[in-house]
């Protein structure tokens, strides 16, 4: 089965994860999905993530954060920018998530960046997704 917007799955996976309140969710690997992984994992929305192959593409392994009363940390995730509508900023375009609250990530000519590291590099890029 081809997949139209790996990143939308990701998203999807880890929203219905946290609803469902599993420890973990397993997803297709790629080097896009793994940079999302990193920022997640800097910015303390997950709490860790691990590659493993499987003789195909591999798979990526998100342990999903929660708080001490049990809710997720991760509230909301929203796919900006998808195969159909894409979304592109510049440097002077990007706006902060919920006031800082939150956080975008952006693919850009210096790799997947979070909107804070974009505005403090000077650079665009586009808007793959926004997480608070």
């Amino acid at each position: 089965m081809s997949m139209t917007d790996p990143i939308a799955d990701l998203l999807t996976r880890i929203r219905n994860g946290l609803k469902a309140r599993k420890p973990f969710v397993e997803i297709p690997s790629s080097r896009l999905k793994v940079e999302v992984a990193k920022i997640l994992k800097e910015e303390g929305y997950i709490l860790n993530f691990k590659v493993t192959e499987d003789g195909k593409q591999g798979i990526l392994r998100l342990d999903l954060k929660y708080t001490a009363e049990g809710r997720p940390a991760i509230e909301g995730l929203r796919r900006e920018s998808s195969p159909g509508r894409r979304v592109y900023v510049s440097k002077d375009e990007i706006r902060p998530v919920l006031g800082g609250l939150g956080v975008g990530i952006l693919t850009t000519s210096r790799g997947v960046l979070t909107d804070k590291q974009a505005r403090r590099e000077g650079v665009g890029g586009e808007l793959l997704c926004t997480v608070w």
